[in-house]
Order: structure tokens, then sequence, then C-alpha cells
């Protein structure tokens, strides 16, 4: 299933649910099946789903030698959260709001 995420101030961003809750559980929100991210949350979100990623980079290069797949997961997921933070990006700076379920 695809969540759909919109912004007045960018195209719209489509994911799959699964890292769409994943990335919303970053920011300390819950994929709801319709929610809001408001302008004034977006720094925050920003930097927390930033934080997520980095955290995830981290433990893959300190787990690379018994996994084989050094950093692989790491960077699929910044690859796979790459438009959705461009999207909040964005809309911080035109001061948006995100939507989704709609």
């Amino acid at each position: 299933m695809f969540v759909t995420f919109q912004s007045r101030a960018t195209p719209d961003v489509v994911m799959l649910r699964g890292l769409a809750q994943y990335l919303l559980g970053l920011t300390g929100r819950r994929l709801e099946p319709r929610g809001v991210i408001v302008h004034e949350e977006l720094p925050r979100a920003i930097a927390r789903i930033l934080t997520g990623i980095a955290a995830a980079e981290h433990n893959e290069q300190a787990t690379q030698y018994s996994r084989g797949r050094a950093g692989a997961a790491a960077n699929e997921l910044s690859q796979r959260a790459w438009p959705f933070v461009s999207m909040l990006r964005d809309a911080e700076k035109q001061h948006a709001d995100i939507i989704w379920g709609l």
C-alpha cells in the first residue's frame, strides 16, 4: 500500500506504507489514516529524520564485517528518505504544511 504526502509548496511524494511509518516514527508521529505536519513542526521533524538516518548509517558501519553488505541498508534508507526530506525542507522554506490521507 502507498501513502501520498502533499503540500502546496512541493510536488506530491508517494512512498510505501512501511517506509512512511518508519520516517514518521522518527519524527515522533504515527501514520494515521489522515494527518498533517504543520510548518512550525518541520524543523524538528527534519532534524529527527536526519538523526535517525545518521544513526542507521553508524549502526551499519559498526556491523559491516559481520553482515557482508557494508552500509547497504543505511544507504538504501537515506536514498528512499531523500524525497521526503527534500519535501519537508521545501515546505519549511515556504511555510507550508504537509498532509496525507486525503
